[in-house]
């Protein structure tokens, strides 16, 4: 806790952009005045490469228009900046550090290497070494193995030779860890060897889910040094202004962590400059505009800087839209809450150039040199402020613009309006127009009408609405961990959760009357018994008595009273900004070539198969099966190294094949950090041993549903055994148990001998058993011994069985339906995706878009390890959700539950009256839907607030056509005792390797 003052209402709020430094003094006891309490703002352009000149600029302007002793009556200075973000966006090398990181896992994790979800660019300009030693937990928290200090100290070596002042320790599950602290272990004997090199701990970085962590924590270590200079030059410049106040950094989500704590986590600040706009827009721009809350319509942000436009929607609540569930920063796939925004490259120093038969624009910029660089102040860079004040806008000297061409003006305008409208398209979900709300001071090159935006809104205090959303930030705490219920009931964890969550938000300088509890969710984990995962975060307002008494910004000597410079970043470190080139979908043809040694057509996979096949397995994985991303990586990695991965025919396999089949089994919290090693191929090798085979002719796969849709590949990869993969499954989706499956309904007895692997040792092969069922309850029992995660290898099959009994060609299916939710992000046809997929499973007569709406309940439970649940949506008014559908759903207004046992069981409408129907069960398939991408939606993603297409598609007759179809599959086989009616007619999928045959 910090020191007690008396309490005073004013803030100072800091925008620090790279172009310009705005600053606002807010009276919170004045916010119902027509100004909203702002007493005095500012605008200044960041012209020196000293960044606190900007903050001094400012700040002193401000407190010199309130006049006295105003100094004295600030209570707490808050600061947002984009510096830490455009540092990684720009790629800017003087900025960012090469980073080593060091993986703690005995067994695990080696196959996806640190760097792998990275931009290639981004890789070689951070990637500086990769170690892996021993540790690493299992989910239940025991050790997977002990740290060894001989390992550790083996690296440091390796880390000294290298150079490096950053370092990632980044352990499996360290975020549970409470008892061994292996990470905090490995940093002490770490720092003991490396004086001086910053060195991140994953767990303090972020929570479950190993590769979003470490990607996180990597990105955090490459900017810790600038950020501390950057921090120090703000405290000196508050020394400077006679400010004796806290110190305070915006966060992603709007609220505020104190100056040391963000000198530690600059990740936690990347996107506070977009949130602080879209907070200010709604605070400043909403109700300035004369709606009532009952009149509000979802509305575009654009906050234009020198450099570049964020773009995202307030909804009519007044708060901006949560980004889905797939959450890039910089090209790097994080796990931070963040709004949902798209970014372009234009600002109001954005330069001009003129081109042969065109006009670009950006997306590099003068930023900060602007007052010297653009024509209209004397400097020779043509900007788009230039070609502003061109056409009248009061800005510098018109008269050093005024030999420009006309037609070069008419084209850059029409410019700078085509890419705001290209980037409001992609954030609309639907063609109908929305109104623009223009903020930041760069707005003033932006044009009054738009296509498809039914009014342009510039609020009072628009070039400085970063500031005030920095002003009026809150203060969170959050508590996401595991509890062990052994001992404790559910209510009494969620309890203890609950009073540490707004100890925390207290602690970070939450007044403690204000804070309350805003969210609360609880993550059973399947086949763990007795841990349950929570998650709540408390937010109040801040404290005007709390003062940050850290000042400890580590390593380097405090030398806050001294200044710094930066220089430029170049002009060309922008170009990742720009837009990749369009993919030509309907010229695009996959690789299927002839076979010379066995006479047959194989699809050979390249990178762009693999991404369509990954989409399309999680979207048929019915919410279930597992994310295939780490399984995508693998194979990705896998084919830029040249290995290949070849598809075959059912037709093409002999009468006398020998095919193995499998899939991974297991929790999804265990896959997410323990990422993907080699456990199913150790369970084939080991089950070869065990029949004597020396080789096999082809594999198939358990189910095509999620992540195990791609695990054969793994397996038939030249890497591995070289075998092809056949187009087909046993399931044609995902189920919850290994004996649902088409091979069982038709040949019972088939599941046996089978072998699980937990790829770090241990295997148990099982030999005989009564039924089907006992197979699966058994190896479940055992799998929860084995990590919780294991490889399944099943008895080898015929083809006969595969040609019969098999669910085929759904390879090319979810390639198909991959392909279309790919077309459909690159053409901004998002708000139809799911009529494209409908047509690529077959047309409306095969399936069918059941409802649209938000998920407004998520419940979740754990039985036999299996995750239960229900999920309920709602259709939300019309102006609320953004959209009007060119296709109607099967059910609108009212509710719709959906029950899940690891996948979606039925979908089941309530309407407003109370009836109640049934709109699709299982075996059919109930996916759905992220309205905003089109991606799947898995049980582990589903939360409040997401806006969601539910899809209904016709199972395989495989099913349908026996009883025992039903039994297995149908609702009864979930405990639910109701009719099956079909969705739909089934149509088998059209397979890739006979569209595109060579022949």
């Amino acid at each position: 806790m910090g020191s007690i003052r008396q309490p005073r209402a004013l803030r100072v709020g800091v925008d620090v952009g790279g172009t310009n430094t705005d600053a606002v003094i807010l009276d919170l006891d004045a916010v119902n005045q027509s100004n909203r309490g702002v007493l005095a703002f500012h605008k200044t352009p960041t012209t020196s490469p000293d960044v606190t000149d900007g903050i001094e600029a400012a700040v002193g302007n401000v407190l010199a228009q309130l006049g006295g002793d105003s100094a004295s009556e600030i209570s707490c200075l808050i600061i947002g900046t984009t510096h830490f973000l455009n540092a990684v966006i720009e790629r800017d090398t003087r900025r960012l550090s090469k980073v080593g990181v060091i993986r703690l896992s005995k067994s695990f994790t080696k196959d996806i290497p640190p760097f792998s979800d990275f931009p290639p660019d981004l890789t070689q300009l951070l990637k500086g070494y990769c170690g892996f030693v021993d540790g690493g937990l299992h989910i239940d928290g025991s050790e997977e193995a002990p740290i060894n200090e001989e390992q550790i100290i083996k690296e440091c070596e390796k880390i000294r030779e290298q150079g490096l002042n950053a370092v990632v320790i980044s352990g499996v599950f360290s975020p549970i860890d409470k008892h061994f602290e292996q990470e905090s272990r490995v940093r002490k004997i770490m720092q003991e060897r490396l004086p001086g090199v910053d060195i991140v701990c994953s767990s303090e970085v972020s929570n479950i889910g190993l590769l979003e962590r470490e990607n996180a924590s990597i990105l955090n270590a490459s900017i810790l040094r600038f950020a501390r200079r950057t921090i120090r030059g703000f405290q000196g410049a508050m020394r400077r202004l006679g400010l004796n106040c806290s110190l305070f950094i915006s966060q992603n989500d709007g609220t505020v962590i104190d100056s040391a704590s963000a000198a530690k986590l600059p990740i936690k600040t990347f996107s506070s400059g977009p949130t602080n706009s879209m907070r200010g827009a709604a605070y400043l721009g909403l109700a300035q505009s004369g709606r009532k809350d009952e009149e509000r319509v979802s509305t575009i942000v654009a906050d234009v800087g020198g450099t570049t436009t964020d773009c995202g929607v307030l909804l009519p609540s007044g708060f901006p839209r949560a980004a889905s569930a797939y959450v890039t920063v910089a090209g790097v796939t994080m796990n931070f809450p963040m709004p949902h925004l798209e970014s372009i490259g234009l600002g109001g120093g954005s330069i001009v150039r003129k081109g042969d038969s065109d006009v670009t624009v950006g997306p590099d910029s003068v930023g900060y040199q602007l007052t010297t660089k653009a024509r209209v102040f004397g400097g020779d860079v043509l900007t788009t402020t230039d070609i502003a004040a061109a056409g009248g806008l009061q800005i510098g000297d018109p008269t050093k613009v005024s030999d420009l061409d006309p037609e070069l003006i008419s084209q850059t305008r029409a410019r700078i309006k085509k890419m705001l409208e290209n980037v409001i398209d992609k954030l609309k979900l639907t063609p109908t127009p929305l109104p623009v709300l223009l903020v930041g001071g760069g707005s003033i090159v932006c044009p009054s009408e738009l296509e498809g935006v039914t009014e342009v809104i510039v609020p009072k205090f628009h070039s400085v609405a970063n500031a005030v959303g920095a002003a009026i930030s809150r203060v969170c705490g959050t508590v996401d961990t595991i509890y062990v219920t052994a001992d404790l009931t559910v209510a009494e964890v969620l309890e203890h959760a609950k009073i540490q969550a707004v100890a925390n938000a207290v602690a970070a300088g939450a007044d403690p009357d204000s804070v309350s509890v805003v969210d609360v969710e609880t993550l059973p984990i399947p086949y763990v018994a007795g841990q349950i995962r929570v998650i709540v975060k408390a937010v109040g307002d801040l404290s005007t008595s709390y003062i940050s008494n850290s000042k400890s910004l580590g390593n380097e000597d405090d030398k806050s009273d001294e200044k710094f410079s930066e220089t430029a970043s170049k002009p060309e470190a922008l170009s990742t900004l720009e837009t990749h080139a369009r993919f030509d979908f309907d010229a695009y043809r996959p690789k299927v070539v002839l076979n010379p040694e066995t006479g047959n057509d194989e699809w050979v996979l390249c990178e762009k198969d693999l991404e369509w096949i990954r989409d399309g397995c999680y979207i048929l994985g019915c919410a279930g099966g597992g994310s295939p991303k780490a399984e995508f990586l693998k194979l990705r990695d896998q084919v830029r190294a040249g290995h290949s991965v070849r598809i075959i025919d059912s037709s093409s396999l002999a009468e006398n094949s020998l095919i193995y089949w499998g899939g991974m089994m297991g929790s999804p919290a265990v896959s997410i950090e323990r990422l993907n090693s080699s456990e199913c191929i150790h369970a084939v090798a080991d089950l070869m041993e065990h029949f004597g085979h020396k080789s096999f002719d082809a594999i198939m796969g358990l189910e095509i549903g999620g992540a195990n849709g791609l695990e054969p590949m793994l397996i038939g990869s030249s890497k591995a055994f070289g075998r092809p993969v056949i187009d087909g499954d046993w399931m044609g989706r995902a189920y919850p148990t290994y004996w649902q499956t088409t091979l069982a309904v038709y040949e019972p007895g088939q599941l046996t001998p089978c072998a699980i692997a937990s790829g770090d040792g241990k295997t148990i092969i099982m030999t005989k058993a009564p039924n089907d069922e006992i197979v699966d309850r058994a190896l479940r029992a055992s799998c929860s011994e084995m990590g919780s995660r294991v490889g399944m290898a099943a008895r080898p099959t015929t083809a006969r069985h595969v040609r019969n009994y098999g669910v085929l060609n759904t390879v090319s299916l979810a390639w198909r339906i991959g392909r279309s939710v790919a077309r459909a992000q690159q053409e901004n046809t998002v708000h139809t995706v799911a009529e494209q997929i409908i047509d690529a499973v077959g047309g409306p007569s095969t399936a069918k878009i059941l409802f649209r709406g938000k998920i407004v309940g998520v419940e979740r439970r754990l039985f036999k390890g299996h995750s239960y649940g229900e999920i309920t949506i709602k259709q939300i008014q019309e102006d609320e959700e953004e959209n009007s559908h060119e296709s109607a759903a099967v059910a609108e207004g009212g509710v719709v539950k959906i029950p899940f046992k690891n996948e979606n069981i039925y979908a089941k409408h309530i309407s407003d009256d109370g009836s109640e129907t049934y709109l699709a069960t299982v075996p059919d398939l109930i996916s759905v839907l992220d309205t905003q991408s089109g991606l799947a939606l898995g049980v582990p993603e589903y939360r409040y607030g997401l806006m969601v297409t539910v899809l209904g598609i016709a199972c395989s007759p495989r099913w349908t056509d026996t009883p025992r179809g039903l039994e297995y599959g149908g609702p009864k086989a979930f405990g639910y005792d109701m009719a099956y009616k079909p969705v739909g007619v089934y149509v088998e999928p059209k397979s890739v390797i006979k569209e595109y045959a060579s022949t």
